[in-house]
C-alpha cells in the first residue's frame, strides 16, 4: 500500500475530503451498497447517507464489496429521503438527482457544482429515486446510453458519475 501511496483507513477517515455527498434513496442491494462504499473511498468523497429501506452496516453482504470502506467513508442514516434532502439544501448544498427524468441534464454537459457541497441521489434499483425525492432536487443527471436496456446497475451509475465529478473536480479535459 505504501507503494502505491495509499493511507491506512484510521488516516484516511480524519483526511481533507472533497464536499461530495452521496444519498442512497431505498437501495435494496447490500452489495451495491458496498460498492458505493467503495467507490466513495476511491475518490476521496465526503459522506454516504442510507435512506429509507437501504441496509445499513454493520452487514456481511455490505462489507462483500466496500472492502473496509464502511471504515473510512463517514456514513448516516435518515429514515426520510426527502425530509434530509430539505435539510441539506437549507444548508447550502447543490443537490442533483441521477435519474432519467424529464429535463434532466446529460453527463457530459453538466458542470459540477464546486463553489458549495454536492449532493448526488442514486435511487432504488427498479422505481429509481422517488418522487418525493426528485421534488426536492435542483437538478438531475442522466448518463447517455445508446443499447436496448435503458439503465445502470446502481453501483455502475455511481462508479461513472462519481468519476466524472473527481474528473471535474481536478480540472481534467
Amino acid at each position: 500500500m505504501e507503494e502505491m501511496q495509499r493511507i491506512p483507513a484510521s488516516r484516511f477517515k480524519e483526511a481533507s475530503r472533497t464536499d461530495v455527498m452521496v444519498v442512497l434513496d431505498n437501495v435494496r442491494s447490500l452489495m451495491n451498497v458496498g460498492s458505493v462504499f467503495r467507490t466513495m473511498d476511491a475518490f476521496g468523497f465526503g459522506k454516504i447517507w442510507l435512506c429509507g429501506i437501504t441496509g445499513t452496516p454493520p452487514h456481511r453482504e455490505i462489507h462483500k464489496t466496500a472492502l473496509g470502506a464502511t471504515e473510512s467513508v463517514p456514513w448516516e442514516y435518515h429514515p426520510d429521503t426527502a425530509a434530509l434532502l430539505r435539510e441539506l439544501s437549507s444548508r447550502g448544498a447543490f443537490v442533483a438527482a441521477v435519474e432519467q427524468v424529464h429535463g434532466s441534464i446529460l453527463l457530459h454537459q453538466w458542470q459540477v457544482v464546486t463553489a458549495q457541497p454536492l449532493v448526488l441521489v442514486f435511487g432504488n434499483e427498479i422505481n429509481g429515486v422517488s418522487d418525493n425525492a426528485l421534488a426536492e432536487c435542483h437538478a438531475a443527471i442522466e448518463i447517455p446510453q445508446f443499447g436496448s436496456k435503458h439503465s445502470f446497475n446502481i453501483a455502475v451509475t455511481a462508479g461513472i458519475v462519481l468519476w466524472e465529478v473527481s474528473r471535474q473536480q481536478r480540472g481534467e479535459q
